[in-house]
């Protein structure tokens, strides 16, 4: 890889606190674009994303992802020189990012509020379950429970059947982004008042935010949305259809598209239908357009069934799993499948930067850190002033 020398966000200095997802990953997205990232972790375990799920040579290969381009420094924030020297350092940051409970950094003795008294420059990415205010702000709260109260949870299953997750930890994941938007928002209105200030992100409100027409929807009609499966409810046709050898995607559901569709799965009588020649007429049928099309698609392979939908220009696709991704010409052609040298010599797949910027592009400038590598470097010889 041959990474910029300078990102976007070359120059800027970001201060982490908080642990696992959210806030992490709100940091790492600064980072991949230039931002120098200090990481501060308890000094006995680290963040605990360093033993999650599957470890190799004792740490997770997902800390190789969430913690690119950052420095380590360890701290005990309930030690009274740590305290100090994170206030020294929220003195020359431009952002300080933290996902703890509402009160935790008060209780640190790093009040955002003094913090910014004495750093009128700097912004404050708070990251929390329920936000800093309202009834429940003193509720511990993760993404699966934010995705839950979101909306989001209702609607993840086959009708009738246990809301399921959605895979990853898409909560955790849509907070961190809302957070890294209203943190570049606070540093562009920084460029006229010179003023910093707080960013609150809560988690089921990043889920909620994306959940489309819900709330209109029930205010206009009283219509609760509910689970619909591989379908997209008032939109047709969209849905998975069985094939010999697995499901294949299909989106018919623009005006044009829907009559090239129907010609491909040979139903003039559907597609000439002036009933459907609207998405609201199809939607009221979506039942026997979902059925010529899977009677189709059922007596073929995936691969034949995209084939000839990409030759009417039909928006369709397979299930990809991450052996299709690390195989696929497309995220190679992108930058998307990157290989990292790990210091054993072996290399190791992780996902590329995005977005793509032309002029400015972000980058990977350093690996992952061991714990408290960077001490000395952050914060003197001694490691603690």
């Amino acid at each position: 890889m041959n990474p910029p020398l300078r990102g976007p966000l070359s120059g800027l200095k970001v201060l982490e606190l908080g642990q696992l997802i959210a806030g992490p990953f709100a940091a790492r997205t600064l980072g991949d674009f230039g931002a120098e990232v200090v990481k501060i972790e308890p000094p006995d375990t680290g963040d605990p994303l360093r033993k999650w799920r599957l470890l190799k040579d004792g740490t997770s290969v997902w800390w190789q992802v969430q913690s690119r381009n950052k420095h380590s420094v360890a701290l005990d924030l309930k030690d009274p020189e740590a305290v100090d020297a994170v206030r020294r350092l929220a003195l020359e940051a431009d952002v300080l990012v933290e996902n703890f409970r509402p009160g935790a950094m008060e209780g640190f003795g790093l009040d955002p509020v003094q913090l910014l008294e004495a750093n009128p420059r700097l912004i404050v990415l708070r990251i929390s379950g329920y936000g800093q205010t309202g009834p429940y702000r003193d509720k511990p709260g993760f993404g699966v429970v934010a995705e839950a109260m979101g909306g989001l949870r209702h609607l993840t299953a086959e009708p009738g059947r246990t809301p399921v997750r959605v895979g990853v930890s898409i909560g955790d994941t849509l907070a961190a982004l809302h957070g890294v938007i209203g943190v570049l928002m606070c540093l562009h209105e920084r460029e006229r008042s010179g003023r910093g200030q707080i960013v609150d992100v809560a988690l089921y409100e990043a889920v909620f935010n994306c959940m489309e027409s819900l709330l209109p929807e029930y205010s206009a009609f009283g219509a609760v949305r509910g689970p619909a499966g591989s379908a997209l409810p008032g939109i047709a046709p969209s849905n998975a259809y069985r094939c010999l050898d697995g499901h294949a995607l299909v989106a018919g559901n623009g005006d044009s598209i829907y009559k090239r569709l129907m010609a491909v799965v040979q139903r003039p009588d559907l597609a000439g239908d002036p009933q459907l020649a609207d998405n609201t007429g199809r939607v009221a049928r979506v039942e026997e357009i979902d059925a010529a099309i899977g009677a189709w698609t059922q007596t073929r392979s995936v691969a034949d069934v995209l084939a000839a939908l990409d030759a009417a220009s039909v928006p369709a696709g397979r299930i990809y799993t991450v052996a299709d991704i690390a195989a696929d010409p497309h995220y190679q052609a992108r930058g998307m499948l990157q290989q990292l040298p790990m210091s054993d010599g072996s290399l190791l797949a992780v996902p590329g930067i995005v977005p793509k910027l032309s002029r400015t592009p972000g980058g990977h400038r350093r690996n992952a850190p061991e714990l408290g590598q960077d001490n000395a470097a952050v914060l003197g010889p001694s490691g603690k002033t």
